[in-house]
């Protein structure tokens, strides 16, 4: 990790300023996968228009950069089951009636299921070496996984988020983080939603009663603050 010329690193967000040691900070790109963002996946086979969701892709890329170029803490999460899909509750398979349930073939492969092409996450995000990439049966990714063990080996006290959708997977990971002591800056321009309503009020909530799961801010505030603190950052584009 790079050394920095500052101890914090401070992001102007909502309810107020976010501040970070970068020692101590891991980004979560979470579900950036086919099944969700292309067009054929789970998200499609649902009803879903999914080109709503890509407008975070491009943000997200940037702090990706970011956080690579630092050699900070990078998390990848797939929602998705097991092959014989022995992790799959029926509640979970059949809600909502759907034509196809996970497991079953549609043009990626097997939806939400591990080993598909549609599980696995879009080239724009693609994990590099050393990038975690953790697998999880549900919408949190602390639940059925090792996330924390990974957070806590690694001495991560504060989270940047991003991903899809925001009131689902991002928002059941911010809460649980949230209530493990973790500090989390959600970035409301790298996540996105396939309805707009629920974006906004997810990112409401998020922020609430003086940040009750967590702090709202962007790419842009948050890039420009680590160029600040790291002007080699900046130097370096």
């Amino acid at each position: 990790m790079k050394e920095t010329k500052n101890a914090e690193i401070r992001v102007p967000a909502e309810p107020y300023e976010f501040t970070f040691d970068p020692t101590r900070v891991a980004l979560l790109c979470i579900d950036f996968q086919r099944d969700f963002v292309e067009a054929g996946g789970f998200g499609e086979s649902l009803g879903n228009d999914v080109s709503t969701l890509r407008g975070a892709i491009a943000p997200t890329r940037k702090v990706l950069d970011c956080f690579r170029e630092q050699d900070w803490m990078v998390i990848h999460t797939r929602e998705g089951h097991r092959e014989d899909l022995s992790d799959l509750f029926p509640s979970k398979r059949d809600r909502g009636n759907p034509t196809l349930r996970i497991g079953d073939i549609g043009p990626m492969g097997r939806l939400l299921t591990r080993g598909s092409k549609g599980h696995d996450i879009i080239p724009e995000l693609y994990p590099i070496e050393g990038e975690v990439v953790l697998d999880k049966p549900g919408k949190g990714a602390f639940y059925g996984t090792d996330l924390e063990t990974i957070l806590r080996a690694g001495g991560i006290t504060h989270l940047i988020l991003t991903g899809v959708t925001t009131e689902v997977c991002v928002q059941s990971t911010a809460r649980e983080a949230n209530d493990r002591g973790f500090d989390c800056l959600i970035l409301s321009d790298c996540t996105g939603s396939y309805f707009p309503e629920f974006y906004e009020s997810a990112l409401h909530m998020f922020k609430a009663q003086g940040g009750i799961v967590g702090w709202v801010g962007t790419s842009t505030d948050l890039l420009t603050a680590v160029d600040a603190a790291i002007p080699e950052i900046g130097e370096s584009k």
